[in-house]
């Protein structure tokens, strides 16, 4: 007989004195804090069974008060003072989606400094001042929440801390960043330059008018430096990662990808190495056998490759009102279940195995050790031959060397895959290469990254 988990525990709840509501404030009501507002209004009764009491906001700030009264209704308070939110005496936990790195900084600072479990979407935030953040919080007991910064419906950090805690985490690596997915499947399934790609990006939605954050790789570093600190118990290192956009990125090398069985994507990769840890982001070709080639669109992809579980991948959308207030609303119910849980826990990445990550650096562009992906421009079709050549007298590791497909304008392209070496000996290889005689024009490479156990 199936027992429904809220009704089953009712006449347990009869008995017991009532909890009080967890009473929150948020900060900022534009697409996701409207979501917020939305989803927890709808589905209320749902989250409070879950959560074990009540969730209930009690003042909203914005700068546009009357708008917001359009969504928040009556029996809410409301200001444009998010200081007011962050210290107001009936509030015990602060949802910010209001972003930026100034003044949202000191408003979670001063919320924490009250007492107040803090929820967040705000990965820049984070990625930027999270080491004096999470300090904070663990100075006064407090928890800091930010599921909704790294992957939106993805429940990738509840999966790092809760179902492979009993793990080594080795690497983690995915597509977190839906606008550039989205341009990158444009260019692959429409034929289109990145340009174009990025024009139609813009017009649906997906891009901003100034996208720079996103096609730079900048956002996608942000969620990769704290989806490391998750899975490594390393601080904050947003700094110190390696970022490389998709600006520069020709259709030509999308085609040619396909041709040789692969796709290209922008991947933010974190992974474990006996001397330090990679922290990178850049456009890569991934095999079209593997999941992680197929995550198509906006949608997002995550891989984590752990010790006991062996690989394992979550997927989901990357982006969207709702989708990411479901996140920040699931981080309200963890908080609304913190009661009994030690203030050195509410903050976990800073504690676990901090004195041995903090020992390991970063690991330099060099040092990095992948195959490459290198696309030569030749003038005749029999010099396709002599870079095969010349890549083995100088005794790298080439797996293939063929000849792309003739396409309008293209000319004759050269193709090269090699297996996995250091990042430093292959940029010297390139620069010597680009300027032999029979090279007709700039070379182009990518990592190729092959997600597998």
């Amino acid at each position: 007989m199936y027992l429904d988990p809220v009704q089953s525990f009712e006449p347990l709840r009869s008995r017991c004195a009532p909890t009080r509501p967890l009473r929150v404030g948020m900060i900022g009501i534009g697409t996701v804090g409207a979501g917020t507002f939305r989803v927890l209004a709808r589905n209320q009764a749902d989250i409070a069974g879950r959560a074990g009491r009540a969730i209930e906001m009690v003042i909203v700030s914005a700068r546009n008060l009357s708008r917001a009264a359009g969504i928040v209704g009556e029996g809410i308070e409301l200001t444009d003072d998010p200081l007011r939110v962050a210290t107001h005496p009936d509030v015990d936990v602060v949802v910010e989606v209001a972003g930026g790195t100034g003044p949202a900084r000191d408003w979670l600072l001063a919320a924490i400094a009250q007492g107040k479990h803090v929820v967040t979407a705000n990965k820049a935030l984070l990625a930027v001042h999270g080491t004096e953040i999470f300090a904070a919080a663990r100075q006064h007991g407090v928890a800091v929440a930010y599921e909704a910064a790294v992957a939106v419906s993805i429940p990738i950090i509840k999966a790092l801390r809760e179902g492979l805690a009993a793990n080594r985490i080795e690497w983690v690596a995915g597509i977190i960043n839906g606008t550039t997915n989205f341009i990158l499947s444009k260019m692959r399934d429409e034929g289109l330059d990145f340009g174009a790609a990025l024009a139609q990006a813009q017009a649906l939605g997906y891009a901003e008018s100034d996208p720079s954050f996103d096609i730079e790789g900048i956002d996608a570093a942000h969620k990769l430096t704290l989806l490391a600190a998750n899975a490594f118990g390393m601080p904050l290192r947003f700094d110190d990662a390696q970022v490389e956009g998709i600006t520069a990125l020709q259709g030509m090398d999308v085609a040619c990808a396909e041709q040789l069985g692969f796709r290209i994507k922008l991947l933010g990769v974190a992974r474990r190495r006996e001397h330090g840890v990679e922290l990178r982001v850049q456009p890569a070709l991934v095999p079209a056998t593997q999941l992680m080639a197929h995550v198509d669109g906006s949608m997002n992809g995550i891989m984590v490759k752990s010790d006991a579980a062996g690989v394992t991948m979550y997927y989901g959308a990357g982006a969207g009102s709702e989708e990411t207030a479901s996140a920040v609303i699931a981080d309200l119910v963890d908080v609304a279940r913190l009661d009994g849980t030690p203030a050195a826990q509410r903050v976990p990445h800073l504690g676990f195995h901090a004195n041995a990550m903090n020992a390991l650096p970063v690991l330099p562009r060099a040092a990095v050790c992948t195959p490459h992906y290198l696309r030569v421009p030749v003038h005749a079709a029999g010099q396709v031959e002599e870079v095969a050549a010349w890549l083995g007298r100088r005794d790298l590791p080439v797996r293939q060397v063929v000849r792309a497909s003739d396409r309008p304008g293209m000319g004759v392209q050269a193709l090269a895959l090699t297996e996995p070496m250091a990042q430093g000996a292959w940029d010297q290889a390139v620069r010597v290469l680009q300027v032999h005689p029979m090279v007709a024009g700039s070379l182009a490479t990518l990592r190729v990254e092959e997600l597998a156990g």
